[in-house]
């Protein structure tokens, strides 16, 4: 186990692609003989050691490089459970050291170009650069805050290249009106209802569409996962394209898992030119959770934040990542998960800043089951002077069987506390499958009578994923008097796109 880092084993080192002089080729080799056994070292060549308390994130089984994802636990990593979550960990320690502020920083992808080198050539260029004396003389003999600037100015010009130019700042959206219906119920004040539609299972769309009409008079958007579970279905702009023709606003899910840089860039470019101008960014349930043959498990070329932070910029600084300029940027409304039950309240909170300072506009929180529980994660979120930059729609799910009870309460980031789980048993054993539907759908009004009574306290709606139940939203909307009222929305003229 190396000595910093609280991973269960050696990580293989990862190998140069390109071939290299023996000077270099040793140079690695010196590198990894002492950050192997410090820090379990893989020669990412994209070193972030400074930034996350001396704990390498590449011991994460997905890679992620800017926090944990949605199913971070204190016990172990869902993904492999043998090991810690080294997300986990590195947030741990960093609150203990009063480092966490550091942990804001968006922090870019791997440059597969420099992955297999050592980084030391890089941070001994940058002291050139800045001149070796001045850089020698400030680290010996400054103390406190001019020390660490010049500790920062060497590894932030490392971990920060030019392409990147990540930071800790708040991005506010650079357009002040409303580019859907969402955003502008969203922005209005009103208790928001969206909903979330499986997306189907083969190329026949006749149950989709019929899904669709049947919740679009009860709710402002309607969500098409991607991939959920790793699991392959209908891609979301392809039902997202579906909601478009009959009438309803989607909400475009796109899974950091399955996306290349190049691949998120042109998709969010056609499905906006398709109409689409909701996006919801998330890493992505591993592979591990999908049947077999599985897939790559080892690392995500992409995270979440990675994600919000590309197509902000695309979107209100008008280019791509590589530095070319768009001359018609998306318009999209940005929205990311938020997790209330996942690992810590206040590391998750400390999580969602980041993704806001990226450039999420709204929350879709995954599912919720005690809103007592989940009000200590709005607290930590309040604390973070976030709430004023944000809008949060809370994750219902309703219950169908005693047994889907007991599955939700094993998914990661998700908590159904016993006083449920024994009222769908008991619903189930007295009153049949019929009855255990019945007391789902109380359970999921009485959650949502609770979370109505925060509006104006950082809540601004609910987010309804029936899980294949899409037939009980229409009564849950009415019986909880979520209904549309006063005047719809005014038809917007169709865009044109520029050719």
């Amino acid at each position: 186990m190396p000595i910093f880092t609280p991973g269960r084993r050696w990580q293989p080192a990862y190998s140069p692609f390109k071939e290299e002089p023996l000077s270099h080729k040793l140079m690695e080799d010196f590198e990894y003989m002492i950050k192997g056994p410090l820090f379990g070292c893989r020669m990412c060549g994209n070193c972030l050691l400074q930034e996350t308390a001396f704990i390498c994130p590449m011991e994460c089984p997905k890679g992620l490089r800017n926090g944990p994802c949605g199913g971070s636990t204190p016990e172990h990593c869902y993904v492999d459970k043998t090991r810690p979550c080294i997300w986990y960990k590195i947030y741990e320690r960093s609150f203990k050291m009063g480092r966490e502020e550091r942990l804001l920083e968006v922090l870019p992808p791997l440059d597969w170009e420099k992955v297999g080198e050592e980084t030391w050539k890089d941070v001994a260029a940058c002291i050139r650069k800045n001149g070796t004396g001045k850089v020698v003389k400030s680290l010996v003999f400054d103390q406190g805050e001019k020390r660490y600037k010049t500790w920062d100015m060497i590894f932030r010009t490392v971990r920060q290249p030019d392409w990147w130019q990540g930071d800790d700042k708040y991005h506010a959206p650079a357009y002040t009106e409303s580019v859907s219906d969402l955003e502008r119920g969203l922005k209005s004040g009103g208790f928001v209802v969206a909903c979330e539609i499986a997306p189907p299972l083969s190329m026949s769309t006749k149950k989709l569409i019929e899904n669709i009409n049947l919740v679009k008079p009860y709710v402002t958007a309607i969500n098409f996962t991607d991939n959920a579970s790793a699991t392959p279905r209908m891609t979301s702009w392809a039902c997202s394209k579906f909601a478009l023709e009959n009438g309803a606003e989607p909400v475009l899910q796109i899974a950091a898992r399955d996306k290349t840089r190049a691949s998120l860039q042109s998709e969010i470019l056609g499905a906006t030119a398709m109409g689409v101008r909701n996006v919801l960014c998330v890493t992505g349930d591993s592979p591990v959770l999908a049947p077999q043959p599985r897939g790559r498990m080892d690392i995500n070329d992409l995270d979440a934040i990675q994600m919000i932070w590309i197509l902000r910029r695309m979107r209100d600084e008008g280019h791509y990542l590589d530095g070319r300029k768009l001359k018609f940027p998306p318009k999209f409304f940005l929205g990311a998960a938020a997790s209330p039950f996942a690992s810590d309240p206040k590391f998750q909170a400390l999580r969602e800043e980041k993704k806001v300072n990226a450039g999420a506009q709204f929350f879709q929180t995954n599912l919720v089951y005690d809103v007592d529980r989940m009000e200590i994660w709005l607290n930590e979120i309040a604390k973070r002077n976030i709430l004023d930059k944000v809008y949060i729609m809370i994750g219902i799910t309703p219950l169908k069987s005693a047994k889907m009870t007991q599955f939700m309460n094993q998914v990661p980031g998700v908590y159904v506390p016993d006083e449920i789980i024994k009222c769908m048993d008991d619903a189930q054993e007295n009153g049949g499958p019929e009855g255990a539907q019945e007391e789902g759908f109380k359970i999921a009004l009485e959650l949502i009578e609770k979370i109505k009574k925060l509006r104006g306290q950082g809540i601004h709606g609910v987010h309804i994923m029936p899980v294949g139940w899409e037939a009980i939203v229409p009564r849950i909307v009415s019986e909880a008097n979520l209904l549309i009222t006063g005047p719809a929305v005014p038809e917007k003229e169709a865009e044109s796109v520029p050719a």
